[in-house]
């Protein structure tokens, strides 16, 4: 997710905080976020085509196959995520969709834990990551962000997005709050091991007058808003995409509101194994081609992240 080296709980999960918005709840229950089977009927359904314009662009034994198989953590709206009919939809199978049109292959999604995906890329489990992984120097160089130590070849990067972390309140009754330092004295719900908590937590140190911030960590980002919508804090805090979906599907719009600028903006990445460059270009051509042709914003357009939009791809971006 974002700044941290942290993408979920301490496993690196810089998707910050999240599993998804409460108006797809019910769907998201219904995903096993551990679970490492195929996820049959939940690739981007991108026909092949040798017409394709950057099909030459990738390896031959990808082309042969027509896949690329992608390790994801689908349980984080709006980012990937199972809808009612246990399709997997959400900004990054629509983005692979869309560059599975340029390359003339299919991105097949493949359910599994977020801090198992960059190992099944070494072992070529999967062709590539993609799961709102925030690229970071450590993962670049396979370092433990925890220890400091190698464990690790390290993964390249194709840096696709921008992601801060945001905080939201109820709507109109944003309690004063514009920014971390107004948290002081009052309640923050977040998803244990994130980013967010972490901001909080070093915030409150900050607070004078004995004002700490009092913060309340949840398994899921879920059950997080959820907390907060029935009136158990002073507001929340995610990963910008999370934060956005949920103001812009909760309770028809009507449930909560963005404070403030995000902080801590990171990019989002596909992870690709060391050395296997020409697929990493390929899809820096395909994301290219996509930004270039309007594709991409209509997509971040359609989930309401626009915000996070970059004007090209890039290679290994973080810091």
């Amino acid at each position: 997710m974002t700044a941290s080296s942290t993408r979920r709980p301490t496993a690196a999960h810089s998707r910050l905080a999240a599993v998804g918005a409460i108006a797809v709840a019910g769907a998201l229950m219904l995903t096993g976020c551990g679970d490492q089977t195929k996820d049959n009927g939940s690739g981007s359904k991108t026909a092949t085509s040798k017409d394709a314009p950057l099909a030459d662009k990738l390896p031959q034994a990808i082309r042969d196959k027509g896949v690329i198989k992608v390790g994801s953590d689908i349980a984080y709206a709006p980012v990937e995520f199972k809808d009612g009919s246990g399709k997997t939809v959400g900004i990054d199978p629509d983005l692979a969709a869309a560059m599975g049109k340029q390359l003339g292959v299919t991105f097949d999604f493949e359910n599994g834990t977020f801090d198992t995906l960059i190992t099944g890329l070494r072992s070529k489990r999967y062709d590539i990551a993609m799961s709102a992984m925030t690229d970071t120097k450590d993962r670049q160089e396979g370092i433990d962000s925890d220890t400091g130590k190698k464990v690790g070849e390290g993964v390249d990067f194709v840096d696709y997005f921008t992601a801060g972390v945001s905080i939201y309140t109820k709507k109109g009754d944003d309690q004063g709050i514009k920014n971390w330092s107004d948290l002081c004295g009052k309640k923050i719900v977040v998803q244990r091991g994130t980013v967010s908590e972490d901001l909080a937590k070093a915030e409150s140190k900050k607070c004078s007058g004995g004002k700490k911030i009092a913060i309340e960590s949840f398994d899921n980002d879920q059950q997080a808003q959820t907390r907060l919508r029935a009136g158990g804090a002073d507001a929340g805090s995610s990963d910008f995409p999370v934060a956005a979906y949920a103001v812009k599907t909760s309770g028809g719009g009507k449930d909560f509101q963005i404070v403030g600028e995000q902080v801590e903006a990171a990019p989002y990445g596909i992870a690709v194994a060391k050395g296997n460059t020409q697929l990493r270009d390929a899809l820096k051509a395909a994301l290219d081609a996509i930004i270039k042709n309007g594709e991409y914003e209509k997509i971040l357009t359609k989930w309401g992240v626009t915000d996070g939009a970059v004007k090209e791809a890039s290679i290994n971006g973080g810091k």
